[in-house]
């Protein structure tokens, strides 16, 4: 299915993850610089049963990236700890993105998220995914920094916007979801000025998404597994 969604020959196997957290690696379709050729992905979190996969697809890659942004010109990577999301308002304006926007935009795969309602001092936790359970895909933006040892990190960034329905008693942002429909335009290089992308920030459909409570289990990082979804 995520294969098919993504226009993706194949995908090599991978453990799912219920709990990502941000400096993580997070599953990533790009375009790739060749289309149609075989390229090797970077080495797959832990719990994959491979270091290296190649893997053939007409213009598409899916690969691991950091889950924070580290732009190019950053002296010190720890920058990308603060930059796991970016406001779809002012993203064509922040120096930290301005260049990914025209350049380096992605889908950052997933077919859920959380995000935690703030009740005095208590933050309960929800899932929310698509009411069909597709997988679906973050509008996302990638760069690709250098350390003073030649060592290189790829990482990204999720889109933030205005919440919807669904989400406004939860919080008042919510991830940019992107219609399958606008992937194409969203990975295309040659749409370059921020106006054209504009259209593709609004809030997704809220009634095609559902909402769920659950375990404060996934607060903590470290906790991993379908736990994180059970109901709370």
């Amino acid at each position: 299915m995520v294969a098919e969604q993504f226009a993706l020959f194949e995908l090599p196997p991978f453990t799912p993850r219920f709990n990502i957290a941000p400096s993580q690696p997070v599953p990533v379709v790009r375009l790739a610089p060749g289309k149609g050729d075989s390229h090797l992905l970077p080495e797959r979190p832990e719990g994959c049963s491979a270091q290296k996969v190649a893997v053939t697809f007409s213009g598409r890659e899916l690969v691991w990236l950091r889950w924070g942004l580290i732009p190019s010109w950053a002296q010190d990577p720890t920058i990308g700890n603060r930059l796991i999301n970016a406001r779809a308002e002012t993203v064509a304006e922040k120096p930290a993105f301005r260049a990914a926007l025209r350049r380096r935009r992605c889908l950052v795969a997933a077919d859920g998220f959380y995000e935690w309602q703030r009740t005095g001092k208590r933050k309960q936790p929800y899932f929310i995914r698509l009411r069909d359970d597709r997988p679906f895909a973050f509008a996302g933006l990638w760069e690709s920094w250098e350390g003073p040892d030649f060592s290189q990190i790829e990482s990204c960034t999720l889109l933030t916007t205005e919440a919807n329905e669904l989400m406004r008693p939860i919080h008042d942002r919510m991830p940019v979801i992107l219609l399958a429909q606008h992937y194409q335009q969203w990975l295309d290089t040659t749409v370059q000025e921020p106006a054209q992308l504009l259209p593709l920030f609004r809030p997704y459909p809220a009634g095609e998404m559902t909402a769920e409570s659950v375990s404060t289990f996934v607060n903590s990082p470290g906790n991993e597994g379908p736990k994180c979804i059970e109901p709370g």
